[in-house]
């Protein structure tokens, strides 16, 4: 299968390389700022797009008399821009193939090995790698007690149930009608976390070598699993500001890539918490159902409004009019972590499928667990818990906004309404450097490049809210620290820790 290469026309990479009124024109018309030669402002607009992701790497670049067109220069200007990008590494050519964008060679690409922070240095180190709570009690503690008093009929048989418990799979369907879509439970497998889901889903429905769309940034640990099955992931990059997905991308990659599948989060999406409209999702699984690829709705994070009472839009698969969609949730972020419990939502013959080849993975999830989730969805315990859950979220998210704007005011961001993460542009700081300061001063964060695919987004890291109060000011005054270490040329050098856990 041949590798897709995407093309760039003048006219979209014109619009991209358009100065945002807060920032890069605040930059250009600051006090004593030089003014740059027009080919080196150009190189450095196509260097900064492939570094932030909103310019795929392995892009083919516009012809030069095009861009020329397009953006009211002269040839010799975009031909002198794309020779400064191909000696820095950002664009390779070759004769009569032309220009294309690229990552340049020793770049270190974050570590594959993520693994948590160890509990005897939880009480010196500010842990921002995970974008999780504690539990919230008393819900989980009763729900536990819960579970444990239904045991005894479990206990009596094997303890094995491919599909999950009928009770659960009863219990999380009538979840899905109640939210306008409307579900048997022959409809639901369970699984062991929504990891487990998207795993068990990957492997039935990609082979090795076909291609995986998928929103640019997205979530870290899933972009590891399709690369560890043998996807070919293709990024789309989102809209700016939390402005949702650009459908004449997702359509010209439907059309072009011929993706097998896509896989967004259209609900508080992790990292940047972006909630995309009901028209968008229309017009998505339109195209997939045209283009005859499966779509993955991650709704892990779908229920944690955080302002106001609902998100406003439909679950994706209210869209769905044949067997495209195939959703994925969790109890892990709208109650606890801790309870690896999550499920796929699709059709029954697909599900019958997805349980006989279970088999071969984890057979099953753990009985306690399942009850426990059971107990809270069948009364309220879902709602209290989820309720506890929203305002610690909001608290977490509202601090650390306010330590954020205090101590880095040169940060870019948007304040999602949901979700509990939030994307952080760090301007003339390195990410992942950012990362490696921090973490001796006492902070981890993940550096943008983890969530990115081929080494974007490295002027940006990911904040999750799970810190208020003093940690929040702590972890935002260590943070404005490294950042003054990095500019400083004081740093040291490297790439984000390889033992930070992203979750």
């Amino acid at each position: 299968m041949p590798q897709w290469t995407a093309t760039v026309s003048a006219a979209h990479l014109a619009r991209l390389l358009t100065p945002r009124p807060a920032t890069d024109r605040a930059a250009a018309t600051a006090p004593g700022a030089r003014k740059l030669p027009a080919y080196r402002g150009l190189a450095d607009g196509v260097r900064l797009l492939v570094l932030e992701g909103r310019l795929q790497v392995a892009a083919r670049l516009p012809a030069e008399r095009e861009l020329a067109l397009a953006l009211g220069v002269s040839r010799t200007t975009v031909a002198a821009a794309y020779e400064a990008l191909r000696a820095e590494g950002f664009a390779h050519s070759r004769r009569g193939a032309g220009s294309w964008t690229a990552i340049p060679e020793g770049h270190i690409l974050p570590s594959r090995s993520l693994e948590p922070l160890p509990p005897d240095a939880a009480g010196s180190v500010i842990d921002l790698g995970t974008a999780a709570l504690s539990a919230p009690e008393p819900w989980l503690t009763r729900a536990m007690q819960g579970a444990l008093a239904e045991l005894p009929a479990y206990a009596a048989t094997h303890g094995d149930f491919p599909a999950g418990l009928p009770v659960l799979r009863e219990a999380i369907a009538d979840r899905y009608t109640a939210r306008g879509v409307p579900t048997m439970p022959e409809q639901i497998m369970v699984t062991t976390g929504a990891m487990g889901a998207v795993g068990a889903v990957a492997r039935h429905s990609v082979g090795y070598g076909e291609r995986v769309a998928a929103e640019s940034p997205s979530y870290a640990n899933v972009l590891e699993l399709f690369r560890e099955t043998g996807s070919r992931l293709v990024p789309v990059a989102l809209r700016e500001r939390l402005g949702g997905w650009d459908m004449d991308t997702w359509r010209r990659v439907m059309r072009d890539a011929a993706p097998r599948m896509v896989y967004v989060m259209p609900d508080f999406h992790n990292p940047t918490g972006t909630l995309v409209g009901d028209d968008e999702r229309r017009e998505l699984v339109e195209a997939a159902r045209v283009a005859g690829a499966t779509v993955v709705a991650d709704e892990t994070m779908a229920e944690l409004v955080l302002d106001g009472k609902e998100s406003g839009v439909r679950p994706l698969a209210a869209f769905d009019r044949g067997g495209t969609v195939m959703t994925v949730g969790s109890a892990s972020k709208s109650v606890w972590a801790g309870l690896r419990i999550g499920w796929v939502r699709s059709t029954p013959d697909v599900v019958r499928r997805l349980v006989s080849a279970r088999a071969y993975l984890d057979l099953a999830s753990p009985v306690v667990d399942q009850l426990a989730v059971a107990w809270l969805l069948r009364g309220d315990g879902w709602e209290q818990a989820l309720a506890s859950r929203r305002d610690r979220a909001r608290e977490c998210r509202d601090d650390l906004v306010a330590a954020l704007r205090a101590h880095t005011p040169g940060w870019d961001f948007s304040v999602p309404r949901g979700g509990m993460t939030m994307w952080v542009r760090t301007g003339d700081v390195s990410g992942s450097r950012l990362a490696v300061t921090g973490e001796r001063l006492g902070v981890r964060v993940p550096a943008g490049p983890r969530f990115g695919i081929d080494g974007a987004f490295e002027s940006y890291i990911r904040i999750p809210f799970t810190v208020s109060g003093p940690a929040a000011d702590e972890a935002a005054a260590r943070l404005a620290q490294a950042a003054e270490l990095v500019r400083s040329g004081a740093a040291p050098e490297g790439s984000e820790p390889s033992g930070l856990f992203v979750a």
